[in-house]
């Protein structure tokens, strides 16, 4: 009861002698000023990302209408929103007295650290740069990654992936890094594509009649390129078959579809010519003795 009396006694004589006013004097113009500064930061960072995307967008009309790679676009449209943030960061960092000095002071502080453990990211950045200097693909391409076996349309190439959509949409993403830095295949680089089929025929059927199918079938493929040449020869004498090639040139974009069809047509009109396609077969002959 005594205690209780006595703070008591010490809030009204606080009270009195105005400390709490003089406290709230202190604390108020500096709560104040934090209040005002979150509400301008809010608007700048609001403001400050419309006018990115409209910089952004503007840099992006312009490169389309140079008419600059697909890639090329890509890339340097994450790299600008990535610095255009910084810098609006930056600025949002200053309106609560931190200094751009002092911030740069603390990333070189641990810039070493960071480039050690950034040391990926920064390799599939250089990678990125890479590609889109040396073009081994733009996007479009149809690609084979030939370390892992990856493969598919290049549908985006952003600073530190490449994004390829496989025949079935699903979407591998594949560091630029690895790209860069390894053999891949580059399927749709050229215009036409030398179409490449084997057949095998038993050894009791005729080559020259086999010769003329293929070569019958090939020429009349309206889809294959006018004045190509069409060849058709013996590959191989296998163990149990004759190989026979057929070669001719199509369009790259019609490269699979002619291929199904050829397959499925020469399997038709080799049978009815009286060729017989060899395949893997084991006799056996019992001995009764």
């Amino acid at each position: 009861m005594l205690l209780t009396t006595v703070v008591s006694d010490k809030l009204i004589s606080n009270l009195k002698s105005g400390v709490i006013k003089d406290y709230l004097e202190k604390v108020l113009p500096d709560v104040l000023s934090f209040f005002w500064c979150v509400i301008l930061a809010l608007i700048i960072f609001f403001v400050g990302k419309k006018v990115i995307k409209w910089i952004v967008g503007l840099i992006e009309k312009g490169m389309n209408r140079r008419r600059l790679e697909t890639g090329v676009v890509q890339f340097v449209r994450s790299l600008l929103l990535i610095v255009l943030y910084i810098a609006l960061g930056l600025v949002i960092f200053n309106l609560f007295g931190i200094a751009t000095s002092s911030i740069a002071a603390a990333v070189a502080t641990l810039g070493l650290t960071a480039g050690l453990s950034l040391q990926g990211a920064l390799s599939n950045f250089a990678g990125g740069v890479l590609i889109l200097l040396l073009h081994p693909f733009v996007v479009g391409d149809y690609i084979i990654e030939d370390g892992h076996k990856n493969e598919g349309t290049v549908k985006e190439i952003s600073i530190f992936y490449t994004k390829l959509a496989t025949v079935d949409n699903k979407i591998v993403v594949i560091p630029n890094g690895a790209l860069a830095n390894s053999s891949l295949t580059n399927v749709t680089k050229s215009n036409t594509r030398l179409m490449d089929l084997v057949f095998s025929i038993s050894y009791e059927s005729d080559i020259k009649t086999a010769k003329d199918v293929l070569y019958k079938l090939a020429e009349s493929e309206s889809r294959r390129i006018d004045n190509t040449e069409v060849k058709v020869f013996v590959k191989e004498l296998a163990d149990s078959a004759v190989i026979l090639g057929l070669r001719f040139t199509v369009k790259t974009d019609e490269y699979w579809p002619v291929r199904f069809d050829i397959l499925e047509k020469a399997k038709y009109d080799l049978e009815t010519a009286g060729v017989v396609i060899a395949y893997n077969q084991l006799d056996v002959h019992i001995d009764n003795k």
